[in-house]
């Protein structure tokens, strides 16, 4: 499949911009992602930005790469407006979307479960008992948390990075 290359390729982000149209056909769902502002402290992005910057920092790993790809694509449709806009279960609607996405593109049961798992779960912190379970999907989603957490506007990242350096920790000492 094309999009393997697109992700894969040595500079993920010049390659998405070069190939964005094929990437809206195949994913039309990224349009709302283009432009729409967080209108929140923690960003200085837009949503589309954001996840470029996110893969930006991204090993090149197709799994990772596609769920940074994905993991805002619900913030257009679970937004809630006041003084500061919030997403609250935006992570919930991004794995429900990119499931139907992945189905359409017909990538296996298994691949898709694992895919929407971490894109559900990139926002909750990791636990002990999580690295304990399954130590690969553990470092899989540290991955994309770390991506996406040095994506947040930089005034902001302190404690961020706090729970990343304790986290890489708890994974190097198994």
């Amino acid at each position: 499949m094309y999009l393997y290359e697109i992700l894969t390729s040595d500079d993920v982000v010049s390659s998405i911009k070069e190939k964005l149209d094929y990437i809206l056909e195949l994913i039309p769902e990224i349009k709302n992602m283009i432009g729409f502002e967080h209108k929140h402290p923690h960003h200085h992005l837009d949503v589309w930005d954001h996840t470029l910057f996110a893969l930006s920092l991204s090993e090149n790993d197709f799994e990772i790469r596609l769920c940074l790809l994905l993991h805002d694509i619900g913030k257009p449709f679970s937004y809630q407006e006041g003084e500061i806009r919030h997403f609250k279960d935006h992570p919930k609607v991004s794995s429900e979307i990119s499931k139907d996405i992945l189905t359409r593109l017909n990538f296996d049961k298994q691949f898709i479960d694992e895919i929407c798992y971490l894109i559900e779960f990139h926002d909750t912190p990791i636990t002990e008992n999580d690295i304990k379970s399954n130590y690969e999907l553990s470092l899989k989603l540290y991955k994309i948390q770390y991506c996406d957490a040095l994506a947040h506007s930089p005034d902001k990242l302190e404690k961020r990075k706090e729970y990343l350096v304790k986290i890489k920790k708890k994974l190097d000492s198994k």
